[in-house]
């Protein structure tokens, strides 16, 4: 099977339409997320609805409610090389989100998250895309896996990389337990195939790769931060050193007019209109 392009450069759209009554960004946090290709707002999510997603959370993990996915799936470094090896049943997500509670369907179309994501997208018709993240990710002490340099849009098909990820942290995010690391600028940026390896990871043996990836950004997070970033923004998490669990909620969202390509993954699961 032949591997799928690396998506090019994106054109960014101007700042699009602020709904009626609401101004939730600045023009200095619009241009900043078209350069830097994320953008980080603090204590958006209250106390209240971290404690119920997290009830959410820890009632699934703990009969390991499906769908999910295994650490041991992946087989990414420090993952168990087996689900019968130990620490093959450590859970890495907690699949199709929307669907494991109202809360969590409610957060997805809440104001907060779509009245700025028309903005960054400059578009009024948004859709949350379930084929994509759509999950509660965890990243357990011990048996967590360390993902490479990669694009979410590497394995997404669309008729543009034009996709955002919002990402919910329900605890602490720190190096420490293998918070996100992000290449700011590389979501514009093109690259040659041969810049990454076989499963599309970034290569960290090419000096032209290092240069960028020595101006890496760790984006801690509090309980209830959240972080917008473009779908082909290179980043990275390292391993849960911890002796607690790490867990965030995340959705994909894209603009009307960028559908998936038909018969295609991203067809997967039905889309929610917002």
């Amino acid at each position: 099977m032949s591997n799928p392009p690396i998506p090019g450069p994106l054109t960014s759209n101007p700042p699009g339409p602020v709904p009626p009554g609401s101004n939730p960004l600045t023009a200095e946090q619009i241009r900043s997320f078209q350069a830097n290709g994320y953008l980080i707002e603090r204590g958006l999510a209250t106390a209240a609805e971290i404690a119920a997603f997290r009830e959410i959370a820890e009632r699934d993990l703990s009969v390991q409610k499906r769908p999910l996915e295994y650490e041991a799936d992946v087989d990414y470094p420090g993952s168990p090389p087996s689900r019968d090896a130990a620490g093959g049943d450590t859970v890495r997500r907690l699949l199709q989100a929307y669907s494991r509670g109202e809360v969590l369907a409610d957060w997805a179309q809440d104001r907060r998250i779509t009245d700025r994501l028309k903005i960054l997208f400059g578009s009024k018709n948004i859709r949350l895309v379930q084929s994509h993240h759509n999950c509660i990710m965890t990243k357990h002490p011990r048996f967590s896996s360390e993902t490479h340099w990669h694009q979410d849009i590497r394995y997404w098909r669309f008729q543009r990389s034009e996709l955002v990820s919002v990402w919910l942290a329900l605890g602490y995010e720190q190096q420490a337990n293998g918070s996100i690391l992000i290449l700011p600028g590389t979501h514009a940026m093109h690259f040659d195939r041969q810049r990454f390896d076989g499963s599309l990871f970034f290569r960290e043996d090419l000096a032209e790769n290092q240069s960028l990836i020595e101006q890496a950004v760790v984006a801690e997070l509090k309980p209830g931060d959240t972080l917008f970033f473009h779908a082909a923004l290179l980043h990275a998490a390292g391993r849960n050193c911890t002796d607690t669990a790490k867990l965030a909620l995340v959705y994909t969202y894209r603009p009307e007019d960028n559908p998936p390509l038909p018969d295609s993954k991203s067809t997967r699961l039905p889309e929610v209109p917002l």
